[in-house]
């Protein structure tokens, strides 16, 4: 046995052993609660206001479901990816080194020993894309991009994959339609517990 699945071992009996000890002194807590305590129960925290789990509740399906109002044309989105984007992902989406990945390219290469995962070769979702950018982007600054212009970003981005023209309208009711390359490249998950999107 390697010393790490050794250590990995080990680890997970003292949890275990932790777990049990723990639950002996206290049987209560082997009680699941029925519903979470009042922050006041221990004397810190507040409960989150509706407006502000709403403020939280930012995710996109691949539907289109929770995209706000907006829109943006590839020609608009230009500038803003060459001042938001292009430092780390490159003018043409070429990406930057090795630590900021492509966003175009890679098509025909899924099947090959050497895939090359960009938005134009791999992503199943043009909402999924919006998504990201509005989630997690700029890297240094994620959620600063307002929604008008996270769609025009996108629009960019797909332009340069040559999914969309340079004219299309991006928004919450055409973005969901645009249908990527690799649309049908994934599997379903059929466990009857996963909603079907």
């Amino acid at each position: 046995m390697s010393k790490r699945a050794h250590a990995v071992l080990v680890g997970a009996l003292a949890l275990a052993l932790f777990s049990a000890t723990t639950l002996a002194e206290n049987p209560r807590r082997a009680k699941p609660l029925a519903s979470p305590p009042e922050p006041s129960r221990y004397g810190v925290g507040r409960l989150a206001t509706a407006e502000e789990i709403a403020a939280r509740d930012i995710s996109v399906s691949p539907t289109g479901a929770g995209l706000p109002a907006g829109s943006g044309t590839a020609a608009q989105g230009r500038a803003l990816y060459e001042q938001r984007c292009a430092g780390c992902h490159g003018l043409r989406g070429e990406g930057v080194g090795d630590d900021y990945p492509a966003l175009v390219g890679g098509g025909g290469t899924l099947t090959t020993n050497n895939p090359v995962l960009t938005v134009g070769s791999y992503w199943p979702y043009a909402t999924t894309v919006w998504d990201y950018i509005h989630r997690a982007m700029p890297y240094e600054t994620p959620e600063t991009i307002r929604p008008g212009e996270v769609y025009a970003i996108t629009a960019y981005v797909l332009f340069l994959n040559g999914i969309v023209r340079e004219d299309v309208i991006i928004d919450a009711r055409t973005l969901p339609a645009v249908h990527m390359p690799n649309r049908d490249g994934f599997i379903g998950d059929p466990r009857p517990d996963v909603p079907d999107r």
